[in-house]
């Protein structure tokens, strides 16, 4: 855990809650803002690999925070996920730039808005409906030209758009390229992912962007319990990333 202070609790073997302030201090002689760090009690969490918890905003910062002041007798990571993201951001997120990059490449060449139903034609108008808009704004606002068809067979992207995707991924900073990657990865969209970071989309829109077949089916058979409790579990990580995105600022 962040801090050697920390007891086993009475919750599957989580920490106890080992302090009792949290607060939020500038870094930096003022001149040149290096961040900002949650502190407990004045000392500094760390991550797996003892990397103090450094946000890029006081936003962010804020908001990770407000996850250590909520809990309780025991300290739940699974109930911080801002605070798990910011962690994956300190430890991996400089050693694995080139490859997270590469992940943004991959999630664009499979974009989920460019493949449209066959049929039937009115889950296919609901799908260009919603989707259009978005690969017109990639091709206005990233300078990216996705072609969208029908069927589920791949159809591989031009070299010259995933070149753009990859190299504003890669040149993104740290917490805004991680933000990304989960972004892509929840929507299933490296589209969808780049509009919501540049705050041009709200996180839980675009969710909903992401289940416009699911939202078609469920009209007509019927959603059962399993699925309703995946969009649920699915809709918290959207609010979640939200939050982080929001915290950057737009970028």
């Amino acid at each position: 855990m962040p801090s050697e202070t920390a007891r086993p609790g009475p919750q599957g073997g989580a920490p106890r809650r080992f302090y009792r302030e949290v607060r939020v201090e500038a870094q930096g002689d003022g001149s040149a803002s290096e961040g900002y760090v949650v502190l407990l009690d004045g000392r500094h969490p760390k991550s797996p690999q003892a990397k103090p918890l450094r946000l890029p905003t006081r936003d962010l910062a804020d908001a990770v925070a407000q996850e250590w002041a909520a809990q309780e007798e025991v300290v739940l990571m699974s109930r911080m996920p801002l605070t798990r993201l910011a962690f994956t951001v300190l430890d991996r997120a400089e050693a694995t730039r080139e490859a997270l990059a590469t992940e943004m490449v991959r999630f664009a060449d499979h974009d989920l808005l460019c493949y449209r139903a066959d049929a039937p034609k009115e889950l296919r108008a609901e799908e260009d409906a919603a989707w259009d808009p978005w690969l017109s704004w990639a091709r206005t606002h990233l300078g990216v030209t996705l072609t969208s068809g029908s069927g589920v067979m791949h159809r591989p992207q031009a070299p010259e758009g995933l070149d753009v995707i990859f190299r504003r991924a890669r040149d993104a900073d740290a917490f805004r390229l991680m933000g990304l990657s989960f972004a892509a990865a929840l929507y299933g969209s490296a589209v969808l992912a780049f509009a919501v970071s540049a705050g041009a989309l709200a996180s839980e829109a675009a969710l909903e962007l992401a289940f416009v077949d699911e939202r078609f089916q469920a009209r007509l058979w019927g959603e059962d319990e399993e699925a309703a409790a995946r969009r649920a579990a699915l809709a918290r990580e959207a609010q979640m990333i939200g939050v982080w995105f929001r915290a950057l600022g737009p970028g």
